[in-house]
């Protein structure tokens, strides 16, 4: 008798647990779904991030150094890292001129992950605790079909645009935590959310990153880490070398993005703490359509678009093999008066 008594009190709790359950999905349905249209016409407002300490990987050139230069103006401090020794210490050179924030750089090879930690330790010792991190350091094959692209760079992209990634959470996501104060910034591509023909490492990579910062997104939920905020941004082609030569075949719909407005946007959804942000604001669209159309139609649908033959008047120059293999160097100390820069490792990959 007091074994069925039992039994009714656990289904009744269970039960009691479902309702709650399922009251929390309805009324967050309807509120979610009101604040998302919400937002659409009244957007949450900028933090303020000056004196805020905000390292950007692979920021020698490109969309790196262009979303650095905008928080740079914003008054924070600039951390750069990137494995091009020349490029950094000219992009660190540059933006010390027209800034008045203090810029620090760093080579360092975001692919190795002895070499970040490294890095990381000597940015904790000399400027502070990272706050904004983002991750953008990229690299594309390009010009090969799977088969046909050396291991070694095949290797190279998914070590940068992905496995990266890993090694810089790990080395400043454990200060955020404990502060209950960050922001992880994954920038991905539109090679994150559809396949495109002839980028499969690449979209493989970006698919990578992207699951792994949402992931991470809901570790920090879960440990109740509000104040560690995550945002992912996933921009069409820029017209930056990463791709150069590609061509968009639907430019009103599909436009290759200007670098500096990219970089405005991708710099306000961090200011706004958004978690996703999709350039141009097509993509969404095209998200939801991917969700629920038939496969062959979706084919067909991307064909239409252009992403099939994406790649055919591609121009970028990948390394060779023998360059992505290039051995690792000691440390060499640069004067730190001149340049605040630390070379840790030899020039292996491209950045984007």
């Amino acid at each position: 008798m007091h074994n069925f008594f039992i039994y009714y009190i656990e289904r009744a709790m269970i039960s009691l647990k479902v309702v709650k359950e399922l009251f929390y999905l309805t009324f967050g349905t309807f509120f979610y779904v009101f604040e998302a249209f919400a937002r659409l016409l009244v957007h949450p407002p900028r933090k303020d991030v000056e004196g805020e300490i905000i390292l950007v990987t692979g920021a020698a050139q490109g969309i790196g150094k262009l979303i650095a230069e905008k928080f740079g103006m914003l008054g924070a401090t600039l951390v750069l890292w990137d494995n091009n020794l020349e490029a950094i210490e000219q992009t660190a050179k540059e933006l010390r001129r027209s800034l008045d924030v203090r810029v620090y750089a760093y080579v360092c090879d975001c692919s190795r992950r002895t070499e970040v930690y490294k890095v990381a330790e000597m940015v904790k010792r000399e400027v502070g605790d990272v706050s904004i991190l983002v991750n953008n350091a990229g690299v594309v094959t390009g010009k090969y079909n799977f088969t046909d692209a050396p291991d070694s760079l095949v290797d190279r992209t998914l070590r940068v645009n992905a496995a990266a990634h890993f090694w810089t959470y790990k080395a400043f996501l454990p200060t955020m935590i404990a502060r209950n104060h960050g922001h992880l910034v994954c920038i991905a591509c539109h090679g994150g959310l559809f396949a495109v023909n002839g980028l499969a490492d690449y979209c493989a990579s970006k698919f990578a990153a992207v699951g792994f910062a949402e992931s991470i997104a809901l570790e920090l939920l879960v440990l109740g880490k509000e104040g560690v905020k995550t945002t992912i941004a996933c921009p069409y082609l820029i017209n930056t070398t990463m791709f150069a030569g590609c061509q968009t075949k639907w430019p009103s719909f599909l436009p290759i993005m200007d670098g500096h407005d990219a970089a405005e946007k991708i710099v306000d959804a961090i200011l706004r703490e958004k978690l996703y942000t999709l350039l141009p604001f097509s993509l969404y669209f095209l998200m939801a359509l991917k969700s629920i159309m038939p496969t062959k139609l979706g084919i067909i649908f991307v064909n239409f678009l252009g992403g099939l033959d994406l790649m055919d008047q591609f121009s970028g120059v990948p390394l060779s093999p023998a360059a992505s293999c290039r051995k690792t160097q000691e440390p060499a100390q640069l004067p730190k008066e001149e340049t605040n820069l630390k070379q840790t490792a030899g020039n292996i990959s491209e950045y984007n």
